[in-house]
């Protein structure tokens, strides 16, 4: 089968791939669509995630959702044909974490798109059966992609805590950071600021429910101002960058809330200390999603028209280097990109 390589940093390959048997309790997938994620433009353009790098080559890709191929022995509820999102993760259930219900840090995960562990940007791909989940006839495979993300901003949510009349500012308006601007609306948010440099995706976080969007320049400063201020009280990081949660740490009210949703690329990222402590802020990290897919393609689902066009452009895999470099470089309008193998 066909795969796309990253083989350096932004340089793609295609290449041929085995395709093996679906073993028991798996099912085999034809990939139909993949979305490009903010984790994937770290390896693509950087060559790391944090502290992990990659190791060319390599196929990313973790946003996906295919089409049932067949299924290996002893497989129930599921047939050739079938439609869904697919699970990235690989859990091994028996962990403290698992055990626990902490299954987004097992101790032995293995999630396809990281080093060794191939991705979604391939032909087919074999799953357990667990980590398939139905999609609705009327959903479009580029829509169902928009699962996986959308998990990882419900998961945040947790984090964020947002009670009816609460105000956030959510700083970052990319896909992950719109979908968290759409979760704190239908969480009840009265008020919303998203912040992003980008003038395009400054508009798409008013479709997504964002009241005021402001240039990244000065935001907090412009967040307290529009508080008297107080500032909000929960500051959702999705764009990690230095200056970002440092901006959250400012625009946040004393004893409020910040979620660094964000993946950085510094290992150590020096953090504004002083406001932290003398606001006593709780600070929280987000590690993906923890087995919130299946609500998450339930507001999919309930918000069709709403969140569909978020999904601005698709690209066969045959170009998926023009793909990454429009994501990349915020060109041409691009909400979200998906990759359709």
């Amino acid at each position: 089968m066909k795969a796309a390589e990253l083989v350096s940093t932004r340089q793609f390959r295609l290449a041929e791939m085995p395709s093996e048997d679906p073993a028991p309790g798996e099912v085999q997938v034809r990939v139909d669509a993949v979305g490009i994620c903010g984790s994937d433009m770290h390896y693509y353009a950087e060559g790391a995630v944090g502290d992990t790098p990659c190791v060319f080559p390599m196929v990313m890709g973790h946003e996906p959702s295919g089409t049932v191929v067949r299924c290996g022995a002893g497989v129930t509820g599921w047939s050739p044909g079938d439609r869904a999102a697919l699970e990235p993760a690989l859990f091994c259930y028996h962990c403290e974490f698992c055990r626990t219900g902490h299954y987004n840090v097992c101790a032995n995960i293995r999630f396809l798109s990281t080093p060794g562990y191939p991705g979604f940007f391939r032909e087919f791909v074999n799953l357990p059966s667990a980590n398939l989940l139905a999609i609705p006839k009327e959903m479009s495979m580029e829509l169902a992609t928009l699962a996986e993300p959308l998990a990882v901003a419900l998961h945040s949510m947790k984090f964020a805590a947002i009670d009816p009349d609460d105000t956030v500012a959510v700083f970052g308006a990319g896909p992950i950071g719109l979908l968290t601007i759409a979760c704190a609306k239908i969480a009840g948010a009265k008020r919303i600021w998203a912040v992003d440099p980008v003038a395009h995706r400054r508009d798409l976080a008013v479709q997504m429910g964002a009241d005021v969007t402001l240039d990244a320049v000065d935001a907090a400063l412009g967040i307290r101002t529009d508080t008297g201020g107080r500032g909000v009280d929960c500051a959702i990081d999705c764009a990690a960058k230095q200056h970002t949660t440092n901006d959250a740490i400012g625009a946040v009210r004393n004893a409020g809330r910040v979620v660094i949703t964000g993946i950085h690329s510094q290992t150590h990222v020096p953090f504004a200390m002083s406001p932290m402590r003398r606001k006593e802020l709780a600070v929280f990290n987000v590690r993906r999603s923890n087995h919130e897919t299946r609500e998450a393609l339930e507001m999919l689902t309930e918000h069709a028209r709403w969140l569909a066009p978020l999904v601005t452009h698709t690209r066969p895999m045959e170009r998926i280097a023009e793909a990454f470099a429009i994501a990349h470089d915020y060109t041409d309008g691009v909400g979200k990109m998906v990759v359709k193998p």
